[in-house]
C-alpha cells in the first residue's frame, strides 16, 4: 500500500510567513495565482526568521513583468556588506499567458493585484499568492461583517440549544 502526502499542514517545509488579512475585508477576490518571487540571499534568511510584512503592498504590471510593490522584508543583520533593501521593488514570477490575463484584468475597471498570503511551498521556495481583486464599497463592507456576526451568532446558538 503506497502512502500519499495529505495536507500541506503536516510538510515540514510549508510555512507561511505573511498574511494580508485585510485584503478579504476590503476586496472581492475573483481568482488567485500563485507566483514565485525573486529575492537576494539575505531576504530568505530573514524570511525563514519571520520578519515580513504584505499588508500594505500591492503587485503591478510594468513594462510586461509583474512586480511587488511596498512589501518589508526585515534587515538581517548577520548580512552586513550584502544587505538588501527592505522596501525595494521585488519581481514576481508568472507564465507569460499569465501575466497577459493579470494584465487584462487590471485593464478593466476597478481590477487591482493584492498579495494575499507569502509562504515556503512543500519545496521550499518562497511563493507569493497574489488575488485579482475589486474593491469593495463601504455598505459592502458592513453586509459583509453583518453577515458574519449572524453567522456568528447562529452557531453560538445552536451550540447553546443542541
Amino acid at each position: 500500500m503506497s502512502q500519499v502526502k495529505s495536507s500541506t499542514k503536516s510538510d515540514p517545509n510549508y510555512k507561511v510567513i505573511a498574511e494580508n488579512r485585510r485584503a478579504r475585508y476590503d476586496y472581492a477576490i475573483e481568482e488567485d495565482i500563485e507566483c514565485g518571487i525573486m529575492l537576494e540571499g539575505s531576504e530568505v534568511k530573514s524570511l525563514r526568521m519571520g520578519g515580513s510584512n504584505i499588508a500594505e503592498s500591492y503587485a503591478a504590471v510594468e513594462d510586461g513583468e509583474l512586480w511587488l510593490v511596498n512589501s518589508y522584508i526585515a534587515p538581517y543583520k548577520q548580512a552586513k556588506t550584502f544587505g538588501h533593501e527592505e522596501r525595494r521593488r521585488r519581481k514576481l514570477l508568472v507564465s507569460r499567458k499569465q501575466l497577459a490575463d493579470l494584465w487584462s484584468a487590471t485593464q478593466r475597471k476597478g481590477m487591482t493585484l493584492v498579495p494575499l498570503v507569502m509562504y515556503f511551498n512543500h519545496r521550499g521556495m518562497a511563493k507569493v499568492k497574489i488575488g485579482i481583486a475589486k474593491g469593495k464599497q463601504n455598505h459592502d463592507k458592513r453586509e459583509a461583517s453583518a453577515k458574519r456576526d449572524w453567522s456568528r451568532q447562529k452557531s453560538r446558538l445552536l451550540k447553546d440549544h443542541g
